[in-house]
């Protein structure tokens, strides 16, 4: 259980792209657990990665969020102002013996399902360049943990493999820098799609060692395309539109993909209407676990 008293979410996009209906799930599922908790909601834009954040993407998400009501109440946070935190918690996890250097290459271990972990007791080639990486097989294992729609999960993160946290490039990971902006933030309920779900036994296992708060954690069912496939920029799922009919039409059809039953009317509405009905009767028990199918013969859910 977290340590703090006020709910407090957040939602973290990466700007490597406009939002998308997948997205806008995500978002809408977040806010409105924490509105309907009476809580603090935030943004932070996961920008550690500059190769995968064109310019403008980070103004065109916040742009997005506006447009659908989805108002955030403190300044956001920017991952890639960040560093000096990320390193502190990585020199923090270096003398707990809890992270390593690496030398290898995703080549020399391809044959694995998993990194075989060959750095662990020395770097094995001390002349080339070392990515960081987290000892999966130290500290609580298996990792439990209580998710609020998916139930009692069990994970060995050492099944997982040792997680990157720093790269060879220099630029941080993604497992080190939530947990850390996590805490900063005291965030105290996380909400996210379910492909994250196996990401967080990494992250409790950060928090432990780290003696960091833990958040409770509410995975989403994931928005999958009429084939069956994930929506999301990697297979071009479109960006969320913007003419003000199709805002409403889109949002309408979030509340329906997050099972929580609008009625019929609500469609037409403003975003605003929409949102206040949808706080007032946000409800977990009709959230289904089952992955949400696009109907091809909807109405689209981009421009």
């Amino acid at each position: 259980m977290n340590d703090f008293a006020r709910y407090r979410g957040r939602f973290a996009p990466t700007p490597s792209g406009p939002l998308h209906f997948g997205s806008l799930v995500a978002a809408l599922g977040s806010y409105l657990d924490a509105r309907a908790a009476d809580g603090q909601w935030l943004v932070r834009i996961e920008d550690i990665d500059p190769p995968r954040c064109p310019e403008g993407a980070a103004s065109t998400i916040l742009r997005q969020l506006e447009t659908f009501g989805l108002e955030w109440d403190e300044a956001v946070m920017w991952q890639h102002t960040r560093g000096d935190a990320y390193q502190q918690a990585l020199d923090q996890l270096v003398q707990l013996g809890l992270a390593y250097p690496c030398s290898c290459s995703r080549k020399q271990w391809q044959t694995f399902d998993i990194y075989p972990g060959w750095c662990r007791d020395g770097v094995c080639d001390a002349n080339k360049p070392v990515a960081w990486r987290l000892r999966s097989d130290r500290g609580e294992r298996p990792i439990r943990w209580q998710d609020r729609l998916f139930g009692e999960q069990q994970f060995d993160p050492a099944e997982l493999g040792d997680v990157v946290l720093k790269r060879k490039d220099y630029l941080w990971a993604y497992q080190l820098a939530v947990v850390v902006d996590d805490a900063e933030q005291q965030i105290t309920d996380v909400v996210r799609g379910l492909d994250l779900l196996d990401n967080t036994p990494w992250q409790r296992q950060l928090q432990n060692a780290l003696q960091l708060p833990q958040p409770r954690y509410l995975h989403l069912p994931l928005i999958v395309t009429a084939e069956g496939q994930k929506l999301s920029k990697q297979n071009l799922a479109p960006a969320l539109a913007e003419d003000e009919q199709k805002v409403r039409f889109q949002l309408f059809q979030a509340l329906e993909a997050l099972d929580q039953a609008p009625p019929q009317e609500l469609a037409s509405e403003p975003p605003a209407t929409q949102l206040h009905w949808a706080v007032e009767n946000w409800s977990l028990a009709r959230l289904s676990p089952t992955a949400h199918r696009l109907n091809p013969s909807s109405p689209p859910v981009g421009d």
